[in-house]
């Protein structure tokens, strides 16, 4: 009798852990119901398709196993890539290939694969082991060649190894004796071809993307405001969002990894990640760009220099539009920069459209709940068609939907280009909360699916920006690249002499109190709230950011740690308790005739800073040392107290939120233990920040603690995590910042977690004992 099925319910149950001789696997239980009956008569009895009575109607159950290793050792791992699918682990390959350059080169992979379970005579293969000798042929080799595929599908840049390009031509020689003349054969000749010209073609037309891409005679220029102006402000945005898409879809996904690029600022390791340092030199250039257009011309008048202020505002609000988040950031973060954000008088002259369109795109990135508005924004319209528009403002709301509908009516869709320090935070905590090793000397498996999760959202945006559709205008591009940076101290002595000849020349007391009365009721109502006088500045005049950073490269980030030196992000430094906190986006300092320059705390003003620079390049838009960031500053004299987190760097600290929930690549019905996480207790254990004192003072780096961790413990890992030595650990004394002016110096012995202030933010100074100093 023909029957019919129809699967009505699927539940998932725990079964426990299998462990095998190198490994560790999680078993979940997979149940599915069916609903069976007799399809002939079915419709006499009433059902439509396969609805049926439920009187006429056999409820059975299927239940099957899925099995998705946890841990082991490498030799396991390459072998589970072989099994995997007849365990029902379906995900496995693509996590395996997007995260294991963390713990194994390609070629050690590429040997166990070809050479311990490639060659059918020794190989211990289970699956195929009772099989006749054509049948395990058979199955072998379909099962490497779909690994082999997955690989050069989705990871080819792991075999580009120039010159000799060992792993490739290994490659091919298995396929020759093993795969004569399959495509495969063929496509591994043409990647070798491939990345043989590109070498040829890089190293005969060598050249920068920076400055150096300028034409022979060119020099570089602070720009001149007419020419800035001659540009559309959606030319502009398109020309920047260009940019930001070609490197983005070049990022390699596994330099994103936290246990990688949090080694960046070792020596040997200067190119480290190259497609990573790529994207945020590039993030950095757009924020110094701004910075420089703003304050490069010493003669402009207040409202001309206004003027450039609301058109960078305007081109932000393109890139929202074109769903560029990366360089809508950088502009904002530029904006919220110390040397920007001091003039105060020149932020009078800005209007109140205006105004309110900077204070909406700042709230963006506000760093509320870690940064929940921008991460669940940056969700939504990931796959989207176009943005998402919304604006409290009548006219503002007007304006954006009628540029979007000029967007809609072109009928192309856009992508996403998303600020990378997000996820560059995530991975960094990942790598920071997570062991790479578990009881046996066992990789850790489950930290590399909770990685992918990530590098998967990496992987999707991608995708996205193949949807754009941008044609390269040469002539702003040459501009671009022709803008000379200017240093931290050059902007910040700029921005001095452009406030104070506002003062003297420009306003009266009275249009200036008048001025003053419009903003405050903007944002405050009729209370003028008045913020600190400005502190003077130490070794860092501007924004107070610092760290060696090497690698002119910032992507900004609101929730990373300052913690490796080079590429630090930067979000605005002003603390929890900081009334500027309750304002996002326009620096209310300005509407304060007591102070020349508001700041909080920290003496840096509530704004994202950025940055990233490289100890080759010392005016990256931090300059010498960055600038400071929303909740923390990639540096401020002291690294800041009052950070949260700077955005493109390691060491994490975040809020449990900046890990993503666990989706794809988890185990159903498997529920992950809660992650330590920064500035909160929790389970015995937390993370903390740690800088050293005078050395690299405000680059943190992110530590995991217990609550069984003592001084020396604690102390032995920042070193080590600052590449001191290790040894050193009784010539220190860690201290925790309580304020600007308190700290807690703990005793020899402590317990740091239950010795720690838990009320404000979990951040720390390592420095020499006062008798070895000197």
């Amino acid at each position: 009798m023909k029957l019919l099925w129809r699967a009505k319910m699927t539940t998932f149950q725990d079964g426990g852990e299998e462990v095998e001789d190198g490994a560790v696997y999680n078993v979940t239980l997979k149940k599915v119901q069916i609903q069976q009956a007799a399809n002939k008569g079915a419709r006499w009895l009433g059902g439509e398709g396969d609805q049926l009575p439920p009187e006429h109607t056999v409820r059975q159950y299927e239940t099957s196993k899925i099995r998705a290793i946890k841990a082991g050792t490498l030799e396991k791992l390459v072998e589970n890539l072989l099994t995997a699918f007849g365990d029902a682990d379906f995900s496995y390959i693509s996590i395996f290939l997007a995260t294991y350059r963390a713990f194994a080169s390609p070629r050690a992979v590429l040997e166990l694969l070809l050479d311990r379970f490639g060659n059918l005579e020794t190989s211990s293969h289970g699956e195929v082991a009772n099989l006749n000798s054509l049948e395990s042929e058979m199955v072998l080799r379909a099962e490497i060649a779909s690994v082999l595929r997955a690989w050069l599908d989705q990871c080819s840049e792991d075999f580009r190894e120039p010159p000799d390009y060992m792993c490739l031509l290994k490659l091919l020689d298995y396929l020759k004796n093993n795969m004569p003349n399959s495509d495969m054969e063929s496509r591994v000749q043409n990647l070798l071809k491939q990345f043989q010209n590109q070498e040829v073609e890089a190293v005969d037309g060598f050249c920068s993307t920076s400055s150096s891409d300028l034409v022979d005679g060119e020099e570089l220029e602070i720009s001149n405001p007419e020419e800035f102006s001659s540009f559309q402000d959606h030319v502009v945005a398109e020309q920047l969002t260009y940019m930001d898409v070609m490197l983005f879809r070049r990022v390699v996904p596994y330099h994103c990894l936290g246990s990688i690029w949090s080694q960046r600022d070792k020596k040997e390791n200067k190119n480290l990640a190259p497609t990573v340092r790529a994207t945020i030199t590039q993030f950095n250039a757009v924020t110094k760009c701004v910075i420089s257009t703003i304050l490069g011309t010493r003669d402009l008048k207040i409202q001309q220099r206004a003027k450039i202020i609301e058109k960078w505002i305007h081109i932000a609000h393109e890139c929202r539009i074109l769903k560029n988040f990366s360089s809508l950031r950088a502009i904002i973060s530029a904006l919220q920069s110390n040397s920007i954000y001091r003039l105060k008088t020149t932020w009078m002259c800005v209007s109140k459209d205006i105004l309110l369109m900077y204070e909406e795109l700042s709230e963006i990135f506000s760093d509320h709940d870690n940064y929940l508005t921008s991460r669940e924004l940056l969700m939504k319209e990931a796959t989207s068609k176009f943005a998402n528009l919304d604006s409290s403002e009548k006219e503002n709301q007007k304006k954006s939907q009628k540029r979007l509908q000029l967007q809609k009516n072109k009928g192309v869709m856009q992508g996403t280009v998303p600020y990378l320090g997000t996820f560059l935070t995530d991975l960094i905590m990942l790598d920071t909360a997570l062991q790479d090793y578990v009881e046996g000397g066992l990789i850790n498996f489950e930290k590399r699916r909770r990685e992918f999760e990530v590098i998967a959202q990496i992987k999707l945006l991608q995708s996205s920006c193949n949807s754009y559709c941008l044609i390269p205008d040469q002539k702003f591009i040459q501009w671009f690249r022709r803008q000379r940076h200017l240093t931290e101290e050059e902007s910040y002595k700029l921005s001095r002499e452009a406030e104070a000849a506002a003062d003297t020349n420009i306003l009266s007391p009275k249009s200036q109190k008048s001025m003053v009365k419009r903003i405050s009721t903007l944002f405050l109502g009729t209370d003028v709230f008045t913020p600190p006088k400005e502190q003077p500045l130490k070794s860092s005049p501007v924004g107070g950011s610092s760290g060696e950073s090497t690698d002119s490269a910032s992507v900004s980030s609101c929730e990373f740690n300052h913690s490796e030196t080079e590429d630090v992000c930067v979000t605005p430094v002003s603390s929890p308790e900081d009334p500027l906190k309750k304002i996002s986006g326009y620096p209310l300092s300005s509407c304060s005739p007591d102070s020349s320059m508001s700041t909080p705390s920290s003496g840096v003003p509530s704004s994202p800073s950025f940055l990233l620079a490289s100890s080759d390049d010392k005016s990256s838009v931090g300059s010498d040392k960055g600038y400071d960031s929303d909740k923390g500053s990639v540096g401020s004299d002291k690294g800041s107290s009052s950070s949260k987190g700077s955005v493109f760097e390691s060491g994490s600290g975040s809020d449990s939120s900046s890990i993503p929930p666990r989706e794809s690549g988890s185990v159903p019905g498997s529920a992950p233990r809660a992650l330590p996480v920064y500035n909160r207790q929790s389970e015995g254990s937390c993370i903390i920040r740690v800088s050293m004192d005078g050395l690299h003072a405000s680059v943190y780096k992110s530590i995991l603690i217990t609550n069984q961790d003592r001084i020396p413990d604690v102390t032995q890992r920042a070193l080590l995590k600052h590449n001191l030595e290790p040894d050193a650990v009784e010539d220190y004394e860690l201290v925790q910042v309580i304020s600007e002016d308190k700290e807690l110096v703990f005793p020899r012995d402590a317990n740091v977690f239950y010795g720690m202030n838990s009320h404000v933010n979990f951040d720390f100074i390592l420095r020499k004992k006062a008798e070895l100093v000197g």
